[in-house]
């Protein structure tokens, strides 16, 4: 319980407490906790309280606070709850507590390194179906590795960043030669983000059953794609511009110990993964995250993260079995979430057949790709202890045209 009058069903409440990063006025950007519709100021709760990590607090990004490690980390949130259930700390608290209209959100982490990868088996042969229709759905090695491919960390950025439309060469026309110019099939990518919090040493590999004692916390996620680009540039190497020119994140960053009722058995994988990347069940968990895409305001698809093919646990351990070392800041994502329905695709290229099936809204308009304009957001909940939800808030972004 807590002191706050917050709704029984306020998907903010003592379960979730997410971070993220804030500026009030002129104030510098500085760690906060979401509760309800308010943001604890971290650093100034801290000061008034003579709680140890106040420089921590005051800092323009997560990363400091990550940098603590787990066993900190756990205390400060346990500090959190604290004085927001504890009756006796409401006069202490309540100066620091700020309504979230009156703040601007900024980029939760400063990013490290960026790696996607390709976790849906269902998201994995849609797509292969559609660019590579004459061969297997899925590649030889997807079922023996999480195949993954590193992006670009400076491109990532905060929900509600306005995302520029992409240029690029595509497939060419009659007379042979590549054309160039905005992308005509750019997408959403419906994804969960994993943030590293602690750093490993190069030549070390990280088991998947410690997998936990790295991974910080989650956020929402969307790799938007331009396909056309995509599919002219991507083989033998790869995505390159058709994914690196954005990527959006969601302004909270849910720690990983608010899903701990969410947590279930990973799907059974055939065939057996090679030893690094086996283990007991605990280690080898899915997540129950119940997603949702809307496109300008209207459901178009609510992609079920339980049936994800590769754990979070195992992409980290294969991220890291040629002894690549982890670093503070470090974003791992899910690939795109796709279930084996139609309404349960996690992007356009899915749901429309890459354009030949447009998506009809309820204005009157159809969708076979994003039109500048358009409004992507995506939002998720998890269960929590004792029938709570725990929220995965929101990323939002919206398209715009090139400005080349």
């Amino acid at each position: 319980m807590t002191w706050l009058a917050l709704p029984g069903d306020c998907p903010y409440g003592l379960d979730t407490l997410p971070y993220g990063i804030f500026s009030a006025g002129a104030g510098d950007p500085q760690v906060g906790v979401r509760i309800g519709e308010h943001v604890l100021d971290l650093a100034g709760v801290a000061g008034a309280t003579g709680y140890e990590y106040a420089d921590v607090f005051a800092q323009p990004s997560l990363n400091p606070l990550m940098a603590l490690g787990p066993t900190a980390c756990r205390g400060v949130r346990n500090w959190a709850r604290s004085l927001l259930s504890a009756e006796s700390e409401r006069e202490t608290v309540s100066p620091h507590l700020l309504d979230i209209s009156t703040v601007e959100m900024r980029l939760p982490i400063e990013v490290a390194d960026y790696v996607d990868f390709y976790a849906s088996e269902s998201h994995a042969c849609n797509v292969g179906q559609i660019f590579r229709p004459d061969s297997p759905g899925l590649p030889p090695s997807w079922k023996h590795l999480p195949i993954g491919y590193h992006g670009r960390a400076g491109t990532v950025v905060v929900s509600g960043t306005d995302v520029v439309r992409p240029r690029g060469q595509r497939r060419p026309g009659s007379d042979g030669m590549p054309l160039f110019g905005p992308s005509t099939k750019l997408d959403l990518e419906c994804e969960v983000g994993f943030v590293v919090g602690q750093p490993s040493s190069p030549g070390h590999s990280i088991e998947v059953g410690q997998a936990l004692d790295y991974i910080f916390g989650v956020v929402l996620l969307n790799d938007w794609s331009a396909r056309d680009i995509q599919a002219w540039e991507y083989v033998p190497l790869g995505p390159f511009l058709g994914k690196s020119f954005a990527t959006s994140i969601s302004a909270w960053v849910l720690p990983i110990e608010a899903l701990d009722a969410a947590r279930l058995p990973l799907p059974r994988q055939v065939p057996a993964p090679l030893p690094y990347l086996s283990a007991d069940g605990t280690s080898l968990f899915a997540l129950d995250l119940r997603l949702e895409v809307t496109l300008n305001g209207q459901v178009i698809s609510a992609p079920p993260y339980q049936e994800m093919y590769w754990s979070p646990a195992q992409m980290l351990a294969h991220m890291t079995v040629n002894g690549a070392n982890l670093r503070v800041g470090d974003l791992f994502a899910s690939g795109t979430v796709s279930g084996w329905k139609h309404d349960t695709f996690g992007s356009l290229l899915e749901l429309t057949s890459d354009g030949t099936a447009p998506l009809e809204l309820a204005d009157g308009s159809a969708r076979g790709f994003l039109e500048d304009g358009d409004v992507v957001t995506l939002t998720g909940w998890a269960p929590g202890p004792a029938g709570t939800r725990v929220t995965l808030g929101e990323v939002t972004g919206r398209v715009v045209g090139s400005t080349g």
